[in-house]
């Protein structure tokens, strides 16, 4: 091919933006939606919108996860990596910015195009992992899940005392375009640097046949159930506990605290996962709080709500896990892209009923008891799909064991 006559930036400078890039995107990946989430009851009384639109808020995001990040695959083909994750920064800054619009329909329009712009991002990362720290995943997909943590605790924290300081909670949740907006000039370097440049290159890798392989629907199994616990906990948590009786700034908090006990559960399970045969126990552990963190939140008064908040955020650990699992996928950026795209579109499409079906049930029955039994049961199966998938050994992990000890048989995957 022709030489390109654009100047690129010197490798030392790509590889610094691939790691700010990871920081920043990291670090969006959940403000958008953690900061709406003890919003919702002042949105409601604000808009006037019903009880059909408040279970449909927090369902858009999960919706948006599945829908547009099933075409990440062919967006990142026609793109370029790098370029097709910028292109998605442009949608969720331009959504964010939107939702400052007093009207139901500017949030709900606002919410559809952020999510869709989050959906790519979603997907994309791991293979931008991948493509540019291959050699150092687990402390990369660390500092990714740690920020993207951090950045949920922080949002779901000062979300209400910011709503109260700007004097609107539609302007407070137009703010989290400016942090969405650093991570896009991040980017367009890394654009310009990356082109239409590895990941575009060799066969195309359909993502759909993997629903046939048992490894496809397992990896889309346990990423849609605890997709729906997780987005079943930040779209309501605050408004559970709200209800019992605790102060919505005290409510928001809680499901910050969720967010930010994750935070340091993640540096240990991620520690315990770079050891294959500590993988299993590493799943195990994270969805076993999970289910304890629910059954305390169903059973115990709302002033012990703090042990259920937790409980819950020890067992947010799941997602970095699987994360990595995924970026350790396949022989080649596309498969790990492949992949990804099934396991998150279609775990998408699973989780999206949470959040909609627990607000509804809420309305009909005016209590939150029945859905928090189906999202306990719903906890005990993740632990089952944990237990599997924590045996399934990827390519890399094959490689790990067999550079560690030549003896050891290949687990079969």
């Amino acid at each position: 091919m022709p030489a390109t006559s654009v100047t690129r930036p010197a490798p030392w400078i790509t590889g610094t933006l691939a790691v700010v890039a990871v920081v920043l995107v990291g670090l969006n990946l959940r403000m958008g939606i953690a900061s709406a989430s003890p919003l919702f009851h002042e949105l409601q009384e604000l808009l006037g919108y019903g009880t059909f639109v408040a279970s449909l808020l927090p369902t858009i995001p999960v919706l948006c996860f599945a829908v547009a990040g099933a075409a990440t695959s062919v967006l990142i083909r026609r793109t370029g990596l790098e370029l097709g994750i910028a292109l998605s920064l442009v949608l969720l800054t331009a959504g964010l910015a939107l939702r400052v619009v007093d009207s139901t329909w500017a949030l709900l329009g606002g919410t559809v195009v952020g999510m869709c712009g989050l959906a790519v991002c979603n997907v994309a990362m791991p293979s931008f992992i991948r493509e540019h720290h291959g050699h150092r995943s687990a402390s990369m997909t660390a500092a990714y899940t740690t920020t993207m943590s951090i950045g949920a605790t922080f949002a779901s924290a000062v979300s209400v005392p910011l709503a109260v300081q700007v004097g609107s909670p539609t302007t407070a949740l137009a703010l989290w375009a400016i942090p969405a907006s650093l991570a896009l000039v991040a980017f367009i370097p890394l654009s310009f640097a990356g082109g239409r440049g590895k990941t575009t290159t060799g066969a195309h890798v359909s993502p759909w046949p993997l629903l046939a392989t048992g490894k496809g629907l397992l990896f889309t199994a346990v990423f849609g159930v605890q997709s729906l616990l997780v987005y079943t906990v930040v779209s309501w948590l605050p408004h559970i506990l709200i209800s019992r009786g605790l102060e919505p700034a005290a409510a928001g908090l809680m499901l910050g605290i969720v967010q930010g006990v994750s935070i340091p559960a993640v540096m240990i399970l991620l520690w315990m996962a770079a050891k294959p045969h500590l993988l299993r126990p590493a799943f195990v552990l994270t969805a076993s709080c999970s289910v304890l963190g629910f059954l305390t939140l169903l059973v115990l008064p709302v002033s012990l709500s703090l042990i259920s908040a937790v409980l819950i955020g020890l067992g947010f650990g799941i997602f970095p896990l699987v994360m990595l699992m995924l970026s350790r996928s396949g022989e080649t950026a596309a498969e790990t892209t492949a992949l990804s795209t099934v396991a998150q579109s279609v775990g998408y499409l699973i989780a999206a009923v949470g959040p909609f079906a627990l607000g509804l049930l809420q309305g009909a029955l005016g209590s939150w008891t029945v859905g928090l039994v189906i999202v306990l049961v719903l906890a005990v199966i993740q632990l089952v799909f944990c237990y599997k998938l924590g045996g399934l050994r990827t390519d890399a992990d094959r490689r790990q064991l067999i550079e560690v000890d030549g003896a050891a048989p290949e687990a079969r995957s």
